[in-house]
């Protein structure tokens, strides 16, 4: 097995063996640059026209992290249409294992063997087969996480790899001349993602980083991956503390009166936030169309936004609130700002009713450095909430390509990011894109926490909330409870139990709630506080479920994390269901337990100590 990279300079050969379209691999670029120095740090190519192509790679706890670079060393403007963030050949394997993802289901295990795939060799070893798979947009989690491990189910070996790219993304795994598979992935290029790349003499162009880890099991190449990401977590945010979204509270109708009553009502929990999401600004109650203008809604807040952020610090919580920045509904007074906004083929680009500003336009950038960093800070809110519900597509004006463009426009976003963080330090700046749609790994390290997903309600919850342990950490997955007044006991115990999975957020009724009720609850929060190192530090060991639909699940599902001698075993009961027994290893001491699986759609949760 070898690392190394790939270019394709327009105007080369593409590599035949009927893979034009699918591949530029194995293009007439490579066969002009020859390995000239490979170290454990770095591997560097030589091109006859002087330019180079050079890997680093450097070790990251138990994975190996990759930079592909290409400097042009000719006297002439090359272009680009295809540069790998990673290479690796010869890789045994038979087996391939992707996560797909869809609004409310994200990362859904899919795994298929190579015959499956189709991607045996031809019989005499001439035709190139191909499997390559991605994403083009702005929202980088749709259809497939940029993710893909490799395993060897005869030996157990398995590799795999994430992507840290915000945009328009590709896999490719190859096979001609052996059945051992070529893996490849970076930028989506131009046949793809239409993207090309100009590159002046003396210019060098660094494509997104991947990591690389190996192991003897899919768990624990995924946990790997996971351990090596860095994210900027805010000091005020690295002991699991719990929040309040009331999001699903008053259905985007926040108000002074009703978030000073939530307040209240939530003071004496235990609650570390209470984050406002949309609904507070506009003129209108169809605050959706009005993105953009972040003029603060004068009848839901007469005072401003500082009377409640004071009233939810006064409360002893840390008060939060909701944007979209990226974004310019049709009502907003900006919506043919047109010198502003993003244009495809001249004219804005449109998807439905929204319109995407420009973050490369310094004029967008005071806009919002005003309307966003200005607010939170002279409010005093410590959490902000970055949402993003739309895709920009295969890209947009403004650069020799695309795609370029796009990639472009998403690395503005993330410096926009860093602004935020620089100018308001300590702030928890919350990943959301309709929920998962931006969970890969450069957007998580920007930010403290993520929305696992839009599925508030769902019986699925804990199938895609299990899933995310593969490719996000659990601590930085926001997951909710949303509680209802009608909620049986069990109910209860089973949207709780969800949020072991990763970070715990309730919203919903909590004025009609019981006593009775909230007794649960409050346990339910107590057992999380338990778990929480586990959550936080741990190791997933075990997801087993049995269902094929998301909408209607059937049978149960069995997750064990764990982090030394302790461990968090939870059981999930869904329709069609069999009584589980509890699912510690053999001698194990049970430390607490919450909930009861005793019956179709319940659940139960264990803190266990191995003896």
């Amino acid at each position: 097995m070898e690392i190394f990279a790939e270019i394709k300079e327009i105007g080369d050969a593409y590599a035949g063996g009927f893979s034009c379209g699918l591949t530029m691999g194995n293009s007439g670029t490579m066969g002009r640059f020859l390995k000239q120095e490979e170290t454990q740090e770095s591997v560097t190519y030589s091109g006859t026209d002087g330019c180079v192509l050079r890997v680093k790679k450097t070790p990251d706890n138990d994975a190996l992290r990759v930079q592909t670079s290409f400097t042009n060393g000719s006297d002439r403007v090359i272009e680009l249409e295809m540069i790998t963030s990673f290479a690796i050949r010869d890789i045994d394997a038979d087996l391939v294992h992707r996560l797909q993802s869809c609004w409310s289901a994200e990362g859904r295990l899919r795994t298929e063997s190579v015959t499956d795939l189709h991607m045996e060799v031809s019989w005499n070893r001439c035709a190139m087969r191909v499997e390559k798979f991605g994403n083009t947009g702005s929202m980088p989690v749709r259809k497939y996480f940029p993710f893909v491990a490799l395993e060897n189910s005869k030996t157990g070996h398995v590799i795999g790899v994430q992507l840290y790219s915000p945009s328009s993304w590709q896999m490719e795994i190859r096979c001609k001349d052996s059945e051992k598979l070529t893996l490849t992935g970076g930028i989506a290029d131009r046949d793809f993602g239409h993207w090309t790349k100009k590159l002046a003499p003396g210019e060098t162009f660094y494509a997104p980083e991947a990591v690389i880890a190996r192991g003897e099991s899919l768990y624990e190449v995924c946990d790997k991956l996971v351990k090596a990401q860095h994210p900027m977590i805010s000091p005020i945010d690295d002991h699991m503390g719990i929040l309040f979204n009331e999001y699903c509270t008053t259905w985007g109708h926040p108000t002074i009166e009703n978030l000073k009553r939530i307040a209240d009502r939530i003071a004496d929990k235990g609650i570390q936030y209470l984050v406002i999401d949309s609904g507070w600004y506009g003129t209108a109650d169809a605050w959706w169309d009005q993105i953009g203008d972040w003029d603060v809604n004068e009848k839901r807040f007469p005072n401003g936004m500082k009377e409640v952020a004071d009233y939810i610090r006064s409360k002893g919580m840390i008060p939060g609130l909701w944007y979209e920045l990226e974004s310019v509904t049709h009502a907003s007074r900006y919506f043919n700002a047109t010198e502003h906004l993003l244009q495809k083929d001249g004219v804005p680009l449109t998807v439905g009713n929204r319109r995407f500003w420009d973050m490369e336009d310094p004029w967008v950038i005071d806009y919002l450095s005003d309307k966003v960093i200005r607010l939170l800070k002279e409010c005093g809110f410590g959490y902000l909430k970055v949402d993003y519900n739309d895709t920009i597509g295969t890209g947009c004006d403004g650069a020799e390509s695309l795609g370029e463009a796009l990639r472009r426009k998403v690395l503005a976003t993330q410096r926009f990011f860093e602004k935020i963080r620089r100018e308001i330090p300590g702030i928890l700046i919350e990943n959301c894109s309709s929920g998962g749609h931006r969970l890969e790994p450069s957007m998580m390290q920007l930010c403290s926490q993520a929305s696992f997903s839009d599925a508030h309600e769902i019986p699925s919850i804990p199938l895609i909330a299990a899933n995310l342990h593969r490719v996000i950490r659990p601590d930085q997955s926001q997951i909710w409870a949303v509680l209802r007044a009608g909620d049986s006991e069990d109910r209860l115990h089973y949207s709780v139990i969800n949020t072991f999975f990763g970070r715990m957020c309730l919203s919903g009724d909590i004025y009609e709630l019981s006593e009775a009720q909230w007794k649960i609850v409050e346990e339910g929060m107590e057992f999380y506080r338990k778990a929480s190192d586990i959550i936080q530090n741990g190791r997933t060991i075990l997801q087993q479920y049995s269902t094929a639909s998301y909408n209607d699940p059937t049978g149960e599902q069995i997750v064990l994390r764990e982090w030394g001698m302790r461990g968090l075993a939870i059981v999930h009961r869904f329709a069609d269901s069999k009584a589980v027994g509890v699912p510690v290893p053999a001698g194990a001491k049970i430390l607490a337990e919450y909930g009861s699986a005793g019956n179709d759609f319940s659940a139960k949760a264990w803190i266990y100590e191995k003896q």
